[in-house]
């Protein structure tokens, strides 16, 4: 009986963690659809839709945007190692610190000269996709979407998984709001819905949806990612999921 009750405690928390992994792998290709085809959707949506834009194109009816994934997609193993760098730079400062205060003030800026170096290699990997492509590097977009995967990286490899599903999540909720608000704005009396996408875009382009979505969410795992991966029970061999 033991046994048993023992094993349905642990199928029990396992739900939890197995839709919180689904859901984040779930936001997380939202996130690449988007960056593939969201700025020419959204385009095409603000313009009245696909009908309205020139037909015969070779993307389809709104030109994908294929120099940042590919970009994106070959970033996994600078993200890798960037995990990897962070986690072996704890571990040495955890055996060299003095105490807690002294080992949360030595991973802070390991924390943050990781996360750059990353993106110093995403922007050179948009670089030469892009000039490989013959096609926009979508820079803004691009550095900060992968800026939030990579801290939802850090942070479930650390054990930390619901803040990361949260922020993709609220990042990939966000960019399905900027498509449906112009559509609803549409329906009589419901045209002031499509006022914030319309003033967001005509100030600065299809380009600001994802880049404020996809910022604001990687600012918010930053902070997250300093409170908890500065810790010493971050990094140690075991420990309990989040």
């Amino acid at each position: 009986m033991g046994h048993r009750a023992r094993h349905a405690r642990t199928a029990h928390r396992g739900r939890p963690a197995r839709r919180t992994a689904i859901g984040t792998r779930a936001w997380t290709l939202w996130l690449l659809g988007y960056a593939l085809a969201g700025d020419g959707l959204l385009r095409a949506v603000l313009a009245g839709g696909p009908d309205t834009l020139p037909t015969g194109a070779p993307d389809g009816p709104w030109p994908l945007a294929t120099a940042p994934v590919l970009a994106l997609l070959s970033a996994c193993a600078p993200a890798a190692w960037s995990a990897h760098l962070l986690a072996a730079g704890a571990r040495r400062r955890l055996a060299g610190s003095r105490g807690l205060e002294d080992f949360t003030a030595a991973v802070k800026p390991l924390l943050l000269g990781v996360s750059a170096l990353f993106l110093g290699a995403l922007a050179a990997l948009l670089a030469l996709c892009g000039t490989v492509l013959h096609a926009p590097a979508a820079l803004p977009q691009a550095l900060t979407l992968g800026a939030l995967l990579l801290l939802a990286r850090l942070l479930t490899v650390h054990r930390h998984r619901r803040a990361p599903a949260l922020a993709l999540g609220a990042a990939a909720a966000t960019e399905a709001a900027a498509l449906a608000l112009p559509l609803a704005g549409r329906l009589p009396g419901c045209a002031v819905l499509a006022t914030p996408v319309d003033t967001l875009v005509g100030a600065w382009g299809e380009a600001a949806v994802p880049a404020l979505a996809c910022g604001t969410a990687a600012l918010a795992l930053l902070w997250h990612a300093g409170r908890t991966l500065t810790r010493a029970s971050a990094h140690a061999p075991t420990g309990a999921p989040e």
